[in-house]
């Protein structure tokens, strides 16, 4: 519609043609667009959940020598899966934020039960 001629819609004439990789805007959604704000609401909705599972580890886990909490996945699950469904995404998270510490890729139920979390 852009290329159009005989279109007049002025939102498609505001907007960018073509971005590329070296672009900062590329793959990012129009600034201040709804889908912007759904976005930045959806980040901060999930920050709020990693700080909830570091509580949650703080208060179900023990001290250790090193000074770190420490929890077993099996028994965060349980504490956890009332509160949220999300969490191995949540883990995931928040170790990639450096908040908790644990061994392996990924986490499963049952399986990796006593694979130890460590909060940072």
């Amino acid at each position: 519609q852009r290329k159009n001629p005989f279109s007049s819609d002025e939102r498609l004439a505001s907007k960018p043609a073509h971005t590329h990789r070296g672009d900062p805007t590329y793959g990012r959604p129009p600034e201040g667009s709804q889908t912007e704000q759904r976005g930045k609401d959806a980040h901060s909705h999930v920050g709020k959940e990693v700080e909830e599972l570091c509580l949650i580890i703080r208060s179900t886990g023990e001290v250790g020598e090193d000074g770190h909490v420490s929890v077993t996945f099996g028994q965060l699950f349980e504490t956890y899966v009332t509160i949220s469904n999300k969490v191995v995404g949540i883990l995931l998270r928040a170790r990639k934020h450096g908040l908790v510490h644990f061994e392996g890729e990924m986490l499963w139920q049952g399986k990796d039960d006593d694979v130890v979390i460590t909060l940072l």
